[in-house]
């Protein structure tokens, strides 16, 4: 376990120079500046010095050259030891494999940013760097940034995923020799051991829930910390190319992108917030106006450009049900959201369908659209904490977060789509008037 901590640390290390590394060389690209040149190369020699020392540990037993390249990697002395043994006891090993072999093709990334980097600087001294050229080393910039962050998201799911299951065998461990202490003293003390044994489903229980728990919020803290850092980051990056700016138009044109980015955070932030309400605030059930609902959010996108393209119909066949508003603001907020943003630019006509009715003892809610429509392979992923179709459009929580609220309803969310058709989203929710 400490040595899972160590990697998880050495990590963020690694994360932080490559995000560093891609700004820095994107900066010196739009700036010519050579202080960006010099920062670049500062934070690659981290990734440079972690790859060396995943070199050593593939073809070479000698630690203290390893621990060279950790050191380099800005690894904690106190953490090297652990990195190295838990390598080369556990190397071989599926969920700790996976581990360092995502380790390797985040390497590879690096050779392909260090090769792109002296690419750039060589056209830079030389004053050679064309303006269609300069677009495409950017755009390679760009992929190669993205590449790393799914990487990242991997690595630290397998990361979690080992610590984890270790966590786990280590309970089934204590649990199996616990239980044959009680079975050695169970001979003298029957009765202390039924009660024994009754506390103890009771701990697990506890202890399986908590781990589920913690397991979920080590994700969601993780991610987040990922996702808020990185607009952030671009923001930081056009602000300084804006103040090196003279041209009004391009001035300008950095001012859009600025907006589009805090735009993001904003949603990104709204939707932390729903998702914090949605744990903490206990169900409240009360009569809620269909209408004025679904007419409130929708008056809430006003300001999009895309919602004036846009035909919504809705077809009520109920004008009030007894349901918590918070809940069922959440869901219609996430649907309808995503019905917009993800709406098919070629289509003519862009129409979203909201039909509500009651068919036995529950109701229907179906949010039906025409828009881009989902993958087959991925449609049973979408309700997945951080799982998006399209990263720069929104946060990968809305749907999990209204799958969570229709769970807290006690009702059921299913998908179904079509590309270039669209998607219907069904939802049932139990009456609890009739109740």
């Amino acid at each position: 376990m400490s040595a899972n901590r160590a990697y998880v640390t050495g990590e963020s290390q690694y994360s932080k120079a490559q995000k560093d590394a891609v700004y820095y060389l994107t900066t010196y690209v739009h700036t010519k500046n050579a202080k960006y040149w010099d920062s670049y190369l500062r934070e690659i020699e981290i990734n440079k010095g972690d790859k060396l020392a995943l070199n050593t540990l593939h073809s070479n037993p000698d630690d203290e050259k390893v621990k060279v390249g950790l050191r380099a990697g800005r690894n904690k002395d106190e953490d090297l030891d652990d990195i190295i043994w838990l390598y080369k006891k556990f190397g071989n090993i599926s969920m700790f494999s996976i581990i360092f072999k995502i380790w390797g093709e985040a390497n590879i990334l690096t050779d392909e940013l260090t090769l792109l980097g002296n690419e750039v600087h060589k056209k830079m001294v030389s004053n050679t760097l064309a303006e269609v050229e300069k677009n495409s080393l950017l755009q390679k910039i760009e992929i190669i940034g993205e590449k790393f962050t799914i990487l990242e998201r991997n690595f630290t799911d397998a990361i979690v995923h080992a610590s984890w299951k270790m966590k786990s065998y280590l309970i089934f461990a204590n649990i199996f020799f616990i239980l044959i202490i009680i079975s050695c003293v169970g001979i003298y003390f029957s009765m202390m051991m039924k009660k024994l044994l009754e506390s103890t489903k009771v701990i697990e229980l506890k202890n399986e829930n908590l781990i589920l728990a913690n397991k979920e919020l080590d994700r969601f803290v993780y991610s987040t910390s990922h996702d808020l850092r990185s607009p952030l980051t671009s923001l930081k990056g056009l602000v300084q190319i804006a103040k090196e700016e003279e041209d009004l138009e391009q001035i300008k044109y950095y001012f859009e992108l600025m907006d589009q980015t805090i735009s993001k955070q904003d949603q990104f932030i709204m939707d932390i917030i729903d998702y914090s309400r949605n744990k903490r605030v206990g169900k409240t059930l009360e009569p809620v106006n269909l209408h004025q609902l679904i007419d409130d959010i929708v008056q809430q996108y006003n300001h999009n450009d895309k919602i004036k393209t846009i035909k919504i119909e809705k077809n009520l066949e109920i004008d009030e049900i007894h349901s918590d508003p918070l809940r069922l603001k959440i869901i219609f907020s996430n649907l309808i959201s995503n019905a917009i943003k993800y709406g098919d630019p070629e289509k003519s006509v862009k129409k979203i369908e909201i039909k509500i009715y009651k068919e036995n003892d529950v109701f229907k809610i179906e949010i039906k659209d025409n828009g881009l429509g989902i993958n087959e392979e991925i449609l049973p992923r979408i309700f997945e904490m951080f799982f998006g179709t399209n990263h720069n459009i929104g946060s990968g929580l809305g749907l999990y977060i209204t799958m969570e609220a229709v769970q807290v309803l006690g009702g059921t969310i299913s998908a179904s789509s079509r590309i270039k058709e669209g998607t219907i989203f069904t939802i049932t929710l139990p009456n609890y008037h009739g109740n």
